[in-house]
């Protein structure tokens, strides 16, 4: 097992537009699958994935209401889709538009989540990244973690309601190129 710090290099991994990051985990965040392309991009073996929390590859600068947002959504049964800066394990980061959507067993049940990522256009980044620099501001206000998440996250409604969206629409936004 590598290093559970991992420091930011500000060196910046892709992968292809043909390509897709793929992996599964069970209901707590688990990691259970992952894919070559992952394994690649996020510096890690198979066996130093599988088993680990899926925030292994959290980037430090990666606002904490996003992954509130995200929890809240797969909560109500939902799928999402989240642009997320991720921090691989030889400190290199790598931006990706994840679709995160839950899984069920045969009875209905959550069984885990399935989250494939593609490589956002470089547009997309800036402006998310102009968004999280907003939210992180926010939670830098607090220092006890719950009120820096809730902070965050009413920095994201103050947004959207700015633009007057809902946040699946600003993603959408960012993607087709009209959300800046």
């Amino acid at each position: 097992m590598r290093a559970t710090r991992v420091r930011p290099t500000g060196i910046e991994r892709s992968f292809g537009d043909h390509e897709m990051i793929v992996t599964k985990t069970d209901p707590r965040g688990v990691i259970t699958y992952a894919n070559d392309v992952f394994l690649r991009v996020s510096a890690l073996t198979e066996a130093e994935a599988v088993g680990q929390p899926h925030n292994l590859i959290r980037h430090p600068d990666m606002p904490r209401a996003v992954f509130k947002l995200l929890w809240d959504v797969l909560a109500e049964r939902r799928e999402i889709f989240a642009y997320v800066l991720n921090l691989a394990a030889d400190g290199a980061h790598y931006w990706v538009l994840a679709h995160v959507t839950p899984s069920y067993d045969g009875g209905g049940r959550v069984v885990g989540y399935h989250s494939n990522r593609r490589r956002p256009a470089p547009a997309a980044i800036a402006a998310v990244s102009d968004l999280y620099a907003i939210l992180r501001a926010a939670e830098a206000r607090h220092h006890h973690t719950p009120d820096a998440v809730a902070a965050g996250h009413q920095a994201l409604q103050d947004v959207l309601a700015e633009r007057g969206m809902a946040y699946d629409e600003l993603v959408w936004s960012l993607t087709n190129g009209s959300g800046r």
